[in-house]
């Protein structure tokens, strides 16, 4: 079992989501609540409020990135096997729709092949309510240890 995988299991979500950003600093910035992971998915919550906002009151591209980064990362680490390590190589991003309200981050890998090395594309969806506003394709670059 990851050792991420194993902290949200012991902490729970509440407990985990505040260990995170002491562990990784920038994703503090958005105020994450994980929700679920497990290997081939994670689910991620934060709240619209003035910090993430842009220019035009909506949540801010770059806090939409960032919680498909955390949301990935999780799921990747939960789901690659055991003395393999990864990271992310790149991200490509579409914007559907103004993020106007909270966020809800979906790492949906149940259809990807875990078991291979090299890069692997993670699918993450953003939705405020059910309405799908981002969509992110991270290349996670999977290694043995």
């Amino acid at each position: 079992m990851s050792q991420m995988l194993q902290m949200f299991q012991q902490a729970g979500p509440a407990q985990f989501s505040a260990l995170i950003g002491q562990v990784a600093p920038y994703f503090a910035s958005i105020a994450p609540q994980m929700v679920e992971l497990r290997p081939g998915y994670a689910e991620l919550t934060f709240p619209k409020r003035r910090e993430v906002l842009n220019h035009i009151g909506t949540v801010h591209a770059i806090a939409l990135c960032n919680a498909a980064e955390l949301a990935a990362g999780s799921m990747t680490d939960a789901s690659i096997p055991a003395g393999c390590r990864w990271i992310p190589k790149g991200m490509t991003v579409e914007y559907l729709a103004k993020a106007d309200g909270d966020i809800r981050a979906v790492a949906d890998g149940s259809a990807l092949d875990w078991s291979q090395l090299g890069d692997i594309k993670v699918p993450v969806l953003a939705y405020v309510g059910d309405k799908p506003v981002f969509r992110a394709e991270i290349t996670m670059y999977v290694s043995r240890a």
